[in-house]
């Protein structure tokens, strides 16, 4: 199995560290998406770890038709379609960052998984990487990731708004719950998890990733996008990323396409799985 997605530095300014994605394998980023959607999170990360794909761990059927639910847009109305089609495109970008962020991290890197239903809300990513004994904080990113047709003003509007609040720690609470959650993968527990999940909070520690759907983009086009990072002040341009996914089509058409391609890998799951219950 390659490696999904493609994630390389590209210039933007003194002030912002750029990222841009690439998806080198749909198949291969379209069966990740279906192992996380079945719940399968861990068996996505060891796939990563190993670049070998093998079929979910035993699933019920009704799992298998409760994720490809997740990939169909839902509603009566055209106000009500449009909502789900945003909700389901949201989901698998995030997706689509937690894999990204798996890939590049190491065996002390510990991630928030994505939300398991594409209504539901809040911190949309969080990356911890700790030092190599203990559970000593040396990096933690808060991450979030947008599907949009309009990455500019999402940028500004919403991903600004969210990433001021937490500089100010004003999402304090929530950070280091999850902070703390995390802490306890590595085999910390109790107050200590507590106590180290803290220093979340340390600006030192802190980066910022934005990723958003974009069309083609050069330097100037990112450095427009990206304008205004620099009020989080008080740290410097590598706590700041922007990441992009340039897309060559319309981006609810794309995403489209990927949600097809998620239920064809869920569909061969499930077959690979009954073939092997009926040897």
């Amino acid at each position: 199995m390659s490696t999904a997605i493609r994630s390389i530095g590209v210039p933007i300014n003194a002030d912002v560290s750029g990222l841009e994605w690439t998806v080198t394998d749909l198949d291969a980023l379209a069966a990740l998406v279906a192992l996380i959607t079945l719940g399968q999170v861990e068996h996505a990360a060891e796939i990563i770890a190993t670049l070998a794909l093998s079929v979910p761990v035993p699933t019920q059927a009704e799992l298998f038709a409760d994720a490809r639910s997740q990939m169909r847009i839902r509603g009566d109305t055209i106000p009500r379609r449009n909502a789900s089609r945003i909700q389901r495109d949201g989901y698998l970008f995030e997706c689509m960052s937690w894999i990204v962020a798996r890939q590049s991290g190491g065996s002390r890197t510990f991630l928030k998984d994505p939300h398991l239903d594409a209504t539901m809300h809040g911190l949309d990513g969080l990356i911890l990487e700790l030092a190599p004994t203990g559970a000593s904080i040396t990096r933690a990113t808060i991450c979030e990731d947008k599907c949009t047709k309009n990455p500019r003003k999402k940028f500004r509007d919403d991903v600004m708004k969210t990433f001021g609040e937490h500089h100010q720690n004003k999402r304090a609470r929530d950070l280091i719950a999850n902070a703390a959650e995390l802490i306890r993968d590595s085999g910390v527990r109790g107050t200590a998890a507590v106590q180290a999940a803290a220093l979340v909070t340390d600006k030192k520690l802190r980066t910022y990733r934005a990723a958003l759907t974009t069309g083609p983009l050069d330097q100037d086009d990112r450095t427009a996008l990206f304008a205004g990072y620099d009020v989080l002040c008080d740290i410097v341009q590598n706590q700041r990323i922007g990441a992009v996914l340039p897309l060559d089509e319309p981006v609810r058409d794309w995403f489209d396409g990927l949600a097809q391609k998620v239920i064809d890998a869920l569909n061969g799951f499930e077959a690979s799985m009954e073939a092997a219950d009926d040897v």
